[in-house]
């Protein structure tokens, strides 16, 4: 577990990084407050989430989805004087805006993120602006993230390591060995190597942390999962542990916590 210091300084640090960022947002609930800066290089968010809160749309909405140290997701017009029990989250599909998820934007704890529909009715991952979640995730070590690569790049190498290196070349190679023909079977063990090498480095679908991911998971913490997946477009300079007091309200069996947490949403200076 990091110490209490090293979260205070990079906290510190993101606030300094985002001193350019132009649009902040507050959002008031009976939990607390939490303020927001919106990314400028996501600038359809931006602009659908500020139209939004100037209309006044997610006043009196509710965070009507809580999964303890994953997200909170709430602004859905359905939640607004939702009865007890009642489904939430159909979203606005007049209200989609197109990806504009960003490498360099992290999904750790305070993330400002567009949900969206499953990738089988919505192969360009585009965002429901009409409602968001914000991370909460959890803290991770260095060696789990490791983990969290690993499972997700060995299966890659060993498909294409099939392809590069199919059972008649390996038992080509070991001809090669059996018959004492060291050069030749180094040069092809050099050769099949280089090719799994350069089918690996263009291979898509890889997970690769960053130095600045790696600093935020273990840190503050997050949710690498719902990297590349989902448009961050803002975070949170000031609340976090407003995220935390949601998060841990008791919720019925849709995550829908049992005592509302109602927000209003505004734009600040």
């Amino acid at each position: 577990m990091f110490h209490k210091t090293t979260v205070f300084f990079f906290l510190i640090f993101s606030v300094l990084v985002l001193k350019g960022q132009t649009n902040k947002v507050l959002v008031s609930t009976n939990m607390g407050d939490m303020t927001f800066v919106l990314y400028d290089d996501t600038p359809l968010h931006r602009d659908g989430f500020l139209e939004l809160v100037n209309k006044g749309h997610f006043n009196g909405t509710l965070f009507y989805r809580v999964i303890d140290g994953y997200i909170i997701q709430g602004g859905s017009k359905d939640s607004r004087n939702a009865p007890p029990g009642k489904y939430i989250g159909y979203g606005d599909p007049s209200k989609t805006v197109n990806d504009e998820i960003l490498k360099h934007r992290i999904c750790k704890k305070g993330a400002l993120c567009a949900p969206r529909q499953p990738d089988e009715v919505n192969i360009f991952k585009q965002s429901d602006i009409s409602q968001f979640f914000v991370v909460q995730g959890r803290t991770y070590t260095h060696g789990q993230l490791d983990t969290l690569e690993l499972a997700v790049n060995r299966p890659i190498r060993k498909k294409i390591i099939s392809k590069v290196y199919p059972p008649e070349k390996r038992k080509i190679f070991r001809q090669l060995k059996a018959e004492n023909k060291i050069d030749e079977a180094k040069e092809m063990a050099e050769d099949i190597k280089a090719e799994i090498e350069m089918l690996y480095a263009l291979a898509g679908g890889k997970l690769e942390f960053t130095p600045e991911q790696r600093e935020a998971f273990t840190t503050i913490g997050g949710a690498p999962e719902l990297e590349n997946e989902y448009t961050v477009y803002g975070e949170m300079i000031s609340g976090l542990e407003v995220i935390d007091k949601i998060a841990a309200l008791k919720t019925d069996s849709n995550n829908r916590p049992i005592t509302d947490v109602k927000m209003t949403v505004k734009m600040i200076k």
